[in-house]
């Protein structure tokens, strides 16, 4: 029987015991091992810590269905290769076993940058041992040469073990293990093909457990049985204490403000010191899901009160709002209910209008346009937007070319777009970045609102939620 680690206390963060789950190409099985694993794990009374490589919003929603745990992104390429490990050990805090899901195939990262923001290059910031999930749907012995293969590409990288995904039968799955004897990865797990675990997906990958919550716990629950019934759990558990101890800190929101450059051009606080119970609203609910976990710690850290609401059904803003953040989300997909929350939409424009400090990213910014796909939305930009068939997906270099609440002109970050919209802007507004390739310019400020197509991580930039919170105070 699994049970916690003997000793009184969780292990110390840096030295957590942690597991990457990695596949050869996407589609092979890692978020149905991942998720199942997780919880599996917290099934058997352990404290699993979730985690994401890359900027994926929708995964971590399943984990932390699984796992009852904030599900946090680990992403080299928004954060840099230096805040992976702080991050992991601030997530795992208190944990007894972390399971780290991968993403696209283990040495697939960002594009033109090696091995920059790759599932494998995040094991080996981690010390991590990686369990391989291969579809062996369609092949037998040729399985060696592929674990082979991707065990054999880079030394540093540690593959503890192989979950064959999606076999056939008895007699399929004693080929795939004769064959794999040779290549020296141990089989930890099997799962067969008709069980194969059915999540629906739209446009923008999986739906989100926001607008499914009960098919999702049932979902989850199919994955946790399915890999208790196909995975050596006390092999994995093994596995995962085999990882090395992290060096340095755990990341905290509170020092990384104060370590952070003050503003160039910081904005006077009243006399008298900020006003008590200082609220900044952030949109949740369905048609707002993809948020990272940093965000709401950073604005706390610097001073506000971080307060939840959903545009799909309340009418309005949270009382005292001083501030405003929408991230992304689906809000093509509820158009209809939040064109028709007239009220939350007048409020919205309302505080813009005050100049109050509104950012705003993707979903966020089709929200703040005058109409979505022909239905009236907030009207805070002089911009229409609509769906499209194009999408548009990829990571980007920007530098801020306007000041606004978020940064002054010249900040360079990095973000990354994934969207099938477009926007038509009018005139009026300034562009918030400036992108390198494809090189443009994109997004819209205006007094106080910040927004664009581009998803960042303020882990990167702490001085952003600073800068937020200090307008918030003064606006």
């Amino acid at each position: 029987m699994l049970t916690s680690p003997s000793s009184p206390s969780p292990a110390p963060a840096r030295s957590v015991p942690r597991l990457v789950i990695a596949a050869p190409s996407s589609g092979s099985g890692k978020t149905t091992v991942a998720t199942g694993l997780m919880a599996a794990l917290t099934a058997r009374g352990l404290a699993v810590s979730p985690h994401k490589v890359g900027p994926d919003y929708i995964d971590p929603g399943y984990h932390a269905l699984a796992t009852g745990r904030t599900g946090r992104n680990l992403d080299a390429y928004l954060c840099g290769p230096e805040l992976v490990g702080p991050l992991f050990a601030h997530g795992a805090h208190g944990c007894d076993i972390a399971v780290v899901e991968g993403v696209m195939g283990m040495f697939d990262g960002a594009a033109g940058e090696g091995e920059l923001a790759s599932t494998a290059q995040v094991a080996k910031l981690l010390r991590a041992p990686v369990v391989l999930v291969v579809d062996a749907s369609s092949q037998s012995r040729s399985v060696a040469a592929l674990v082979h293969g991707f065990a054999s590409w880079d030394p540093e990288v540690r593959i503890g073990g192989v979950i064959l995904n999606k076999v056939a039968s008895d007699r399929h799955e004693e080929l795939l293990r004769e064959a794999l004897e040779s290549a020296g990865v141990p089989v930890l797990g099997v799962l067969r093909r008709a069980a194969q675990v059915e999540t629906p997906a739209r446009h923008l990958g999986l739906v989100p457990v926001a607008e499914r919550q009960a098919a999702a716990v049932a979902a989850v629950a199919a994955m946790a049985a399915q890999v208790s019934r196909g995975c050596d759990l006390e092999a994995l558990v093994a596995l995962a204490r085999s990882a090395g101890a992290l060096s340095g800190a755990a990341w905290d929101a509170a020092e990384a403000l104060a370590s952070s450059p003050p503003p160039p051009l910081p904005v006077p606080t009243p006399e008298g010191g900020p006003p008590d119970g200082l609220v900044v609203a952030v949109a949740g609910g369905a048609a707002f899901t993809f948020s990272y976990a940093e965000h709401a710690e950073l604005l706390g850290a610097a001073g506000a009160e971080v307060v939840v609401f959903d545009p799909l059904r309340d009418e309005r803003l949270p009382e005292g709002t001083a501030g405003l953040v929408v991230g992304g989300g689906f809000p093509e997909v509820y158009a209809a209910e939040l064109s028709a929350n007239e009220t939350l939409r007048e409020e919205v424009a309302a505080l813009a209008g005050s100049g109050a400090p509104v950012a705003a990213e993707c979903a966020g910014l089709l929200y703040l346009c005058r109409e979505l796909d022909g239905r009236p939305m907030c009207g805070v930009l002089d911009a229409t937007a609509r769906m499209s068939e194009r999408l548009t997906l990829g990571y980007r270099d920007a530098v801020a070319v306007s000041d606004s609440v978020l940064a002054v002109a010249g900040t360079r970050m990095r973000g990354h777009e994934f969207h099938r919209t477009v926007v038509e802007p009018g005139a009026g507004t300034a562009p918030a970045w400036g992108v390198r390739a494809p090189r443009r310019v994109e997004g819209f400020v205006q007094r106080g609102v910040h927004a664009s197509y581009l998803h960042t991580h303020w882990a990167s930039e702490p001085g952003v939620a600073r800068r937020f919170v200090e307008r918030c105070r003064t606006s």
